[in-house]
């Protein structure tokens, strides 16, 4: 039914309820495959031009599709969005070279130029045009000197009484002889307007995305995408490519692994791509065309990862590829060399180099906020587990990488998201962190029992010192959850969502409040106490700040901290700490309370001392779980279908 949505759920009347009309096969390309575009400008006014293209001298109108230079003038595409990934291409692929289409009109010169692991540049094919209405320009790049590191980009330049025009740049590769079909998932959750706008971007860009066979949105919210008021618009730009599914709420991990199932159960081939893509995110439509790409190219299948950008702060890469320290339960770890939040627009404080990412680098997994996974790797390692929240992304690369498929995370392919450290760390989501993290040490890693528990120890004591006593609630559910075995992920989270957020409901330093409407606390009576520098002999203070806490000794009685000094040493000195909440948006009240902390710390050493003994049974028990748990039947059971 041709510019109608396809729907699950209760469907509205003009819609049609089936999504059994989409077939996913591979068909054959029509000449070359585009790797990316040349793009002058953003998708949004907040978006610097100067991540596309940045103007060396003189001046020049940038546009979005294309860009004029004016007389002695010089642009360089030698940024974030403007660079052609060269060494992943040649390390992860079997292109032996790269084409700069572009179409110019006017006088000046073309170059592509290229740098090495040291970023240091050189030009390796150039030309100069004159007089030229509306010409194709060609230029050939080799892709043979960038194993290490290294990229491409196209640059611009004109002499006094010489302009350009340049629109339609297209790095295009050598196309496979099947293109790969490609569905994007959107998991949303009551963030229908988030949602609406990047479906609203796909729309626009939706003739150029070739390679993007379908669009699943799992609605998993109560305020929903299609009540608003674009939703029909979209729906109608995007045709049969759209298909919109309400399904019970099952967090992120149920949202993203629909748009696997759905194409599973819906595909002639299995070389097919499901593309996860965060609701809430600025997308950069791009992102479509370059993941896809180099999926369509790599060698062996490969889970390609895009990368985070911060959306407070547009000019910042989040990192340029990650880890996971799997036994220690430390997510988000930058891999040697990489970029970490790094102004792309600035230099590097040691080098004085620009921030470019020039070595290739090696993930450990990529965030779903923008991740590709080929249904290859489906087919052998099943579906993400029902994480629920936090930690599905993880241990889905890792298990993967066991199997053989690893994860790349692709140079400007970005997005704009939240960024992290203004999200605060005392939150519900906390317990699924740290529960998921433990599931995901016993399946992936050595699961060192002794180091786990002298982990969550230390962890546990400083929630205590810092009078976080609903976190350190969270600490102590998440690790008897844990013990209790797979059967904890059997309704995919729903209930365990449900009990973290009642028991952190019964500890008042979980609650935001308004910095000027504390309770019991007058607003001018808060004033700013800071911390001392971080102690140099941390073991000694430990021990004072832990007989203090015993003997009910404090050296404030009130004070307000700063967000970045509530540490553990600091706040352990005052019997009632306002704290700075992460957002920004309001503050906590952390108050000591003798019978709680002793109460928390009697349980917590209690539960890490039953996975000291009973750890490594359980550890047994997942590992026998998971081929029912990561099954479509599985998943088929909690999507009720």
């Amino acid at each position: 039914m041709p510019g109608k949505a396809a729907v699950t759920g209760e469907a509205p009347s003009a819609m049609v309820s089936t999504v059994d009309d989409t077939r996913f096969a591979e068909r054959t390309p029509q000449g070359r495959l585009t790797a990316q575009r040349g793009l002058y400008a953003g998708p949004a006014p907040i978006v610097s031009k100067d991540l596309y293209a940045e103007l060396q001298w003189g001046s020049a109108v940038r546009e979005r599709a294309g860009i004029t230079i004016e007389p002695a003038s010089k642009v360089s595409g030698n940024t974030y969005f403007g660079r052609f990934p060269a060494s992943y291409w040649q390390r992860w692929t079997d292109v032996t070279e790269v084409q700069v289409e572009a179409v110019v009109s006017g006088d000046g010169q073309l170059s592509v130029g290229a740098s090495d692991i040291e970023g240091d540049p050189r030009v390796v094919a150039a030309e100069i045009v004159s007089g030229a209405k509306q010409q194709k320009v060609t230029l050939t790049a080799k892709l043979d000197k960038f194993y290490d590191g290294g990229a491409l980009w196209l640059d611009l330049e004109t002499e006094g009484g010489q302009s350009l025009s340049v629109e339609k740049v297209r790095w295009t590769v050598e196309a496979p002889e099947k293109i790969r079909p490609t569905a994007v998932t959107i998991c949303t959750m009551n963030r229908a307007d988030d949602c609406l706008s990047n479906l609203q971007a796909l729309a626009a860009d939706v003739s150029s995305l070739e390679t993007l066979d379908a669009i699943y949105v799992a609605d998993q919210g109560t305020d929903l995408v299609e009540s608003r008021d674009g939703f029909e618009q979209v729906a109608k730009d995007l045709g049969e490519k759209l298909h919109y599914i309400k399904q019970p709420n099952l967090g992120g991990a149920g949202g993203f692994t629909r748009g696997l199932y759905e194409v599973a159960g819906h595909t002639e081939t299995e070389h097919a791509n499901v593309l996860f893509m965060d609701d809430d995110v600025l997308l950069e439509p791009d992102l479509v065309i370059r993941m896809t790409a180099f999926s369509n190219r790599t060698v062996n299948p490969v889970i390609v990862g895009g990368q985070m950008l911060n959306l407070l702060h547009p000019n910042q890469l989040h990192v340029g590829a990650e880890y996971a320290r799997l036994n220690t339960l430390e997510p988000g770890q930058p891999v040697t060399h990489s970029l970490s939040t790094a102004d792309l627009l600035g230099v590097d404080e040691e080098t004085l180099k620009p921030n470019r990412q020039e070595r290739r680098l090696d993930a450990g997994y990529n965030g779903w906020w923008s991740c590709l996974i080929p249904y290859e790797v489906v087919k052998a390692t099943g579906y993400p587990l029902p994480f629920f929240f936090q930690w599905d992304d993880a241990e889905y690369s890792y298990r993967a990488r066991g199997a053989g498929f690893p994860t790349v995370t692709l140079p400007g392919a970005g997005v704009w998201h939240a960024d992290f450290h203004w999200k605060d760390w005392d939150e519900w989501h906390r317990y699924f962190n740290l529960r998921n993290s433990i599931i995901t040490a016993a399946l992936h890693s050595p699961f060192n029992l002794n180091l786990l528990s002298r982990v969550l120890i230390a962890q546990l004591v400083r929630y205590l010192l810092g009078m976080q006593y609903g976190l350190s609630a969270t600490l102590i559910k998440a690790v008897e959850d844990f013990l209790e075995g797979p059967e904890v992920l059997r309704d995919g989270g729903v209930a365990a969502m449900k009990e973290i957020r009642r028991i952190r409901d019964e500890y008042p330093e979980t609650k935001r409040h308004k910095a000027t409407d504390v309770p019991g606390i007058a607003s001018n009576d808060i004033g700013i106490i800071n911390s001392a520098p971080r102690p140099s002999m941390q073991r000694l203070v430990l021990i004072k700040r832990i007989l203090d806490r015993v003997l009910g000794r404090s050296r404030h009685s009130l004070g307000a901290i700063p967000i970045d000094e509530a540490h553990w040493w600091h706040v352990a000195t005052f019997d009632t700490a306002v704290v700075t909440d992460a957002s920004q948006e309001g503050v906590r009240v952390r108050s000591y309370d003798r019978a709680k902390m002793f109460d928390l710390a009697r349980r917590g050493a209690k539960v890490i001392q039953r996975l000291r003994k009973e750890g490594a049974a359980v550890q047994e028990q997942y590992k026998r779980a998971m081929p029912e748990l990561t099954s479509r039947d599985n998943w088929k059971r909690l999507y009720k279908l």
